[in-house]
């Protein structure tokens, strides 16, 4: 028998808080004695978990950096958009309603993790892995507003050219310190990619 959808809810909400604890002491440690210091048992007891309990919310320690919430919510915004938009105009509307009413914490937590990445090798290659992940997420949902069972050649082409108009301004950004806003940083890229590249 199925837990009932109230049920469902609380636990997925409880696994998205226990989740951004572990995230929030790992980056506290990370940045008190350094990425490779830090030891995924030392994360587990500042979280007061167990390791294994660590390993089913992350697989690997890289994805505690890694790994987020907002591929569902995004998906969730992408698909409320009007019918009549186009996927990139959507798509950059719903990038900039995701980012403009992030908490100024949260907003310094995407800045901190961004900025490993670009720290480390590891970081990097496995960002390759959710980059993918991501782009395959963003093309079923074209997909969808497409009247489409299955991401065609033209949603995942839009899907990837998004995704990487999105990193360049992503790490342009970090670079920077946060210097403007990632909701300002997106949209720019992102209506440069809708206008066809013309500045």
């Amino acid at each position: 028998m199925s837990s009932p959808p109230r049920a469902e809810g609380l636990r997925e909400r409880k696994k998205a808080r226990t989740r951004r604890t572990i995230q929030e002491h790992a980056m506290r440690l990370f940045t008190e004695q350094g990425y490779e210091a830090t030891t995924v048992e030392q994360i587990a007891e500042a979280a007061e978990i167990s390791p294994s309990t660590f390993f089913r919310y992350f697989p690997v320690k890289e994805d505690v950096v890694l790994q987020d919430d907002y591929d569902p919510v995004l998906m969730a915004m992408l698909a409320a958009q009007p019918a009549d938009l186009e996927p990139v105009p959507a798509l950059r509307a719903t990038v900039r309603g995701a980012f403009e009413h992030l908490p100024p914490d949260e907003e310094r937590q995407i800045l901190a993790r961004t900025r490993l990445r670009l720290s480390h090798a590891a970081l990097r290659a496995r960002a390759a892995d959710h980059m993918i992940s991501t782009i395959d997420t963003l093309a079923e949902g074209i997909a969808r507003r497409r009247g489409l069972d299955a991401p065609d050649a033209l949603s995942r082409t839009t899907a990837g050219a998004v995704v990487g108009a999105l990193l360049p301004a992503l790490f342009g950004w970090a670079r920077s310190d946060g210097a403007r806003r990632l909701a300002d940083v997106a949209d720019e890229a992102l209506g440069l990619l809708e206008s066809g590249l013309h500045p």
